[in-house]
């Protein structure tokens, strides 16, 4: 049985290299058509890569209904700058942990000039205490809307507008890392 198994493999591996003829349909790849394809791929990678700030927004974005705990850092639970502070960490831009360092850090901006990618500070609370208590990351600008994804204790991580009342009345400013 034995000598039967290596006969049968060796008859096997001679067999595979054996040349055939031409089917109607085989297709023969020339230095011409394997270049086309080389190319069509970068194109391809090229058209794949995304701006740093995309990246920074895409990671915050997968934190999206995280619920909100306290000096939270993961997908168990974050507070504001736990979300801001993890998402430009992992792309190796090392930011104080608490929002009010945050809003030390960068260069303050008019809100017209807002960007993707830059930060917003804010004053919360009912008395509306004299330091900043609030960060969200900004994501998009449409039709003259700011919007921008942070960690809420009631809703945890969502994406807010600028336009609300609420926001409105407790932003305090907008600063660019990137």
């Amino acid at each position: 049985m034995r000598k039967i198994l290596i006969l049968l493999l060796i008859i096997a591996s001679y067999s595979s290299c054996k040349s055939s003829k031409k089917g109607r349909n085989s297709k023969v790849i020339t230095k011409k058509s394997a270049t086309r394809n080389v190319s069509k791929s970068r194109t391809t990678e090229t058209s794949k890569i995304t701006s740093l700030e995309e990246q920074i927004i895409d990671y915050a974005k997968t934190f999206e209904g995280v619920r909100y705990r306290w000096g939270g850092t993961d997908k168990s639970g974050m507070d504001c700058s736990g979300l801001v502070f993890e998402t430009f960490k992992s792309h190796n831009i090392y930011l104080p942990r608490i929002s009010r360092d945050m809003a030390k850090k960068g260069t303050k901006i008019k809100l017209k000039e807002t960007k993707k990618g830059d930060l917003l500070f804010f004053k919360t609370g009912k008395n509306r205490r004299n330091i900043i208590n609030h960060v969200g990351l900004v994501i998009a600008i449409k039709n003259n809307a700011i919007y921008f994804i942070h960690s809420t204790t009631s809703k945890g991580v969502i994406i807010s507008s600028l336009n609300e009342d609420y926001w409105k009345s407790s932003f305090t400013e907008a600063r660019r890392i990137l």
